[in-house]
């Protein structure tokens, strides 16, 4: 099973701490962000990720290299220009395989276990009816995405009651649509699979939070200092 970690924004709202180093790898407790979902994918069983980069990409090469003391295998999907998410995702491809993958954002610190991903994963490569899984989150901090249906699925209609939590699963034919080297969202994407009802969802109550900001930052350490 494979994962990939999305890293190359040039966190602007993170400014000037971006300025010299890239958002994935500003220090939360000792670790750098992106090294907790390093750690916690591979305390959950994965050993292949894919991390795509653009700003500062060099030096999260430097600092990861090949995942060895993380206890995973990395492999590098550089971008000379960012490519947004669904366009980092589609150049990615090729590393990533044929079967469903985890996706996640460099830029959350959660809770969230990441094994129940993985199970999703696995029932998603025998499911011909659904095309991914995503994450939710209630919180009013953050643009609200989707909502939930009672069946389970993430709907686009109506009035969004969670926003994304940066955290999926998805099947490769997700990004056909999108051409390698062309810059794309994913959101509009996954809009249009949650409108043919083949995504399903969960919501995530537990710590979830989206590091956009200094401020946010100093949450997200603020939960890792002891008490």
């Amino acid at each position: 099973m494979r994962a990939m970690i999305l890293a190359a924004g040039r966190g602007e709202r993170m400014r000037p701490l971006t300025d010299t180093t890239p958002k994935p790898l500003l220090d939360v407790g000792g670790t750098p962000l992106i090294g907790w979902h390093l750690k916690r994918l591979a305390a959950a069983g994965v050993r292949e990720v894919v991390i795509n980069h653009a700003w500062l990409g060099e030096q999260i090469e430097a600092a990861l290299g090949n995942g060895a003391d993380y206890g995973v295998s990395i492999a590098y999907s550089a971008e000379g220009t960012a490519l947004e998410t669904a366009g980092g995702i589609a150049k990615a491809l090729p590393l990533l395989g044929t079967a469903p993958f985890l996706l996640l954002s460099g830029d959350i610190f959660s809770d969230y276990p990441y094994e129940k991903l993985l199970a999703q994963a696995k029932a998603l490569a025998d499911d011909d009816s659904r095309s991914g899984h995503l994450v939710l989150a209630p919180t009013e901090r953050y643009q609200l995405d989707f909502d939930l249906s009672p069946q389970g699925l993430v709907t686009a209609a109506g009035q969004p009651r969670y926003t994304y939590a940066n955290l999926a699963v998805l099947k490769p034919a997700m990004l056909a649509s999108v051409q390698q080297g062309q810059a794309a969202r994913l959101g509009p994407i996954l809009h249009e699979f949650a409108r043919q009802g083949r995504i399903s969802g969960e919501v995530h109550q537990g710590l979830w939070l989206n590091v956009g900001t200094p401020a946010d930052l100093e949450d997200a350490r603020a939960v890792c200092r002891p008490n």
